[in-house]
């Protein structure tokens, strides 16, 4: 296998004056980025160019599987030998989520074409097939400039981060607000992979590396994944690129400046990598970095897909295991977590390669300003943490009960592979809900206003399930998906996302002049009320001088108070 791995890089390095398999570099199928080295390609010549490669070849094909919110397809490009085994990896690669950052496009561009064209290379599709989609903001590529990345060196022009509805892509995979999101989940819960590639280039600080990398935060993964991820594939990753020329560092993720240590990335479901984890699939994302040459960019992106190649080759076996062993795992919990916090306590090091952060007087204000002295390298331990514990568990329904009202919800769910069971007659049924106590707002954050640090009370009750209704069993594949998005207080759930607000307002009220006979009443026939009520007020002196709040605390406690207000409606049955 080192071997097969020196040829790869070796094969890689020498990419323009090569030849494939007999052919010239007159006769290979050039992409524009080979043409001239500071040009990414455009959403007709990506298409275009797939296109040819699968009319002269028969490992590739090219569909359109859904459409986006600009009304043009979402193009996937599928790379197989056609040879069926169950012992096959599928690799998910997706480029372009943010069309500013491109070097993921022209990259694939260059690898789908190598590793199908070349004898030296197709011996990889023995055991994976590869799942890519060329570029998945489509509206964002066909919106080109130059200036939307003012920090990047380079392309000379690009795509633009949001889409045709202004939205991020990268914090969409639950809500799915986008036609991009909702045909993206059809196709990855279609094809199931075991390993996903979303690749970015990063804002940030100024350092040595050419690429950093956000894997899928290692404690939220099943144990037979994390110890598969931590033991086995990023060190090798890190020493392919290292051989390579190309060195990695983890994503570097600081409260200031690097040397000051950096923080593993928590990727929650709203991202690639977090959306990947609820399908019990691993997840990188390749960052470069925005300072360096776009030809450096996309080398090391085309680079780093080689190695997640060649190691996925020599580890099908174990990939394909750790993903069935985390499916069992997570089928057996009785209590699932659903968020998660750094442990601070918990340090590690690493060596990184950076440069010395100095501050000097501002030519733009009367304040200093940060630089990076790219005369004064370093290479020196720094603080790591990437340690994270379970913040916050769940007891496991066995079932949990939803309206049919909330369509656009059970739309998501089956998008993402749920099995849902329609109820046939209406039906009575005694269940755990939850009652929503407390939340909080983030300010307006992509077309939402977005709930944390939801507090909950569970409760038990009897409610009526109509026919048409939806009874969804835990004990499926989805498990994890469906408790992530479906308890309310998990940070990602669609309770989250808004996707419930219509409890969180009052429907009924009463009239001040009306209720104050009626609240005197309920006062002067309940004891164990006019107990309450009396001790509320020793609490909180103001409800005897104020009436409306008064009548407000006495109209909460009786019978009048509607039940859904708060209420969240989907059941659990244990």
């Amino acid at each position: 296998m080192k071997a097969k791995l020196i040829l790869i890089i070796s094969i890689c390095l020498i990419i323009y004056s090569c030849k494939v398999e007999n052919k010239s570099m007159e006769e290979k199928l050039l992409t524009p980025f080979e043409l001239n080295e500071n040009t990414t390609a455009s959403y007709d010549e990506i298409i275009n160019y797939y296109q040819q490669l699968a009319q002269r070849n028969k490992f590739i094909t090219i569909e359109e599987a859904g459409t986006t919110d600009v009304g043009k397809p979402l193009h996937l490009v599928k790379i197989s030998n056609q040879k069926h085994s169950e012992n096959k990896v599928t690799l998910f690669i997706n480029n372009g989520i943010h069309p500013g950052e491109p070097c993921g496009i022209d990259a694939s561009m260059m690898f789908v074409r190598d590793i199908t064209e070349s004898d030296s290379l197709r011996f990889f599709l023995e055991n994976i097939d590869i799942i890519l989609i060329p570029v998945y903001n489509v509206g964002g590529i066909l919106n080109r400039g130059s200036y939307s990345r003012a920090n990047q060196n380079g392309p000379q022009s690009y795509g633009f981060r949001g889409n045709a509805k202004n939205l991020d892509l990268n914090r969409d995979f639950i809500k799915a607000d986008s036609k991009n999101a909702q045909s993206f989940q059809k196709i990855f819960t279609k094809y199931n992979p075991q390993i996903m590639v979303d690749t970015h280039t990063s804002n940030g600080a100024d350092y040595q590396y050419t690429m950093t990398l956000i894997a899928t935060q290692k404690d939220k993964l099943t144990p037979s994944q994390k110890r598969l991820l931590e033991e086995s594939m990023l060190p090798f990753l890190y020493k392919s690129m290292e051989d390579v020329g190309y060195g990695m560092t983890p994503y570097v993720n600081a409260n200031g400046t690097p040397d000051t240590g950096i923080y593993g990335f928590l990727d929650s479901p709203r991202y690639s990598s977090g959306f990947a984890a609820l399908h019990h699939c691993v997840s990188f994302m390749p960052e470069t970095h925005m300072l360096k040459p776009f030809k450096d960019r996309v080398l090391s992106t085309y680079q780093f897909m080689m190695s997640i190649l060649d190691y996925t080759h020599q580890h099908a076996e174990e990939i394909i295991d750790s993903q069935r062993e985390a499916i069992e795992y997570y089928s057996q919990l009785e209590e699932a977590p659903i968020d998660w916090k750094l442990n601070q306590s918990l340090v590690d090091s690493l060596v990184f390669k950076g440069y010395e952060a100095k501050y000097k007087k501002s030519e733009v204000s009367s304040d200093l300003r940060l630089y990076y002295d790219r005369n004064e390298a370093f290479a020196r331990d720094i603080p790591y943490y990437n340690a994270y514990d379970v913040a916050q568990t769940v007891r496991i329904p066995k079932a949990y009960y939803i309206p049919q009202a909330y369509d656009a919800v059970i739309e998501r769910l089956k998008n993402n592979g749920v099995q849902l069971e329609r109820i046939e007659k209406d039906t009575q049924m005694r269940g755990s809900y939850s009652y929503i106590s407390s939340y909080e707002d983030l300010p307006a954050y992509e077309g939402h206003y977005l709930h944390r640090k939801i507090m909950i009370d569970q409760k038990v009750s009897e409610k009526v399930f109509y026919a048409g209704d939806y009874k969804i069993n835990t004990n499926q594949r989805a498990r994890r998906f469906i408790i992530e998005t479906l308890e309310p207080n998990a940070p990602d759930s669609y309770f989250a996302w808004n996707f419930f607000d219509g409890i969180l307002m009052q429907k009924e009220y009463f009239s001040d002049y009306v209720f104050e006979d009626l609240a005197a009443g309920l006062l002067a026939e309940n004891t164990e009320l006019k107990q309450r009520y009396h001790e509320a007020i020793m609490q909180n002196p103001e409800l005897d001088t104020n009436a409306a709040m008064a009548l407000d605390w006495i109209y909460k406690q009786s019978v009048y108070f509607e039940p859904s207000y708060k209420q969240y409606p989907i059941w659990r049955k244990f």
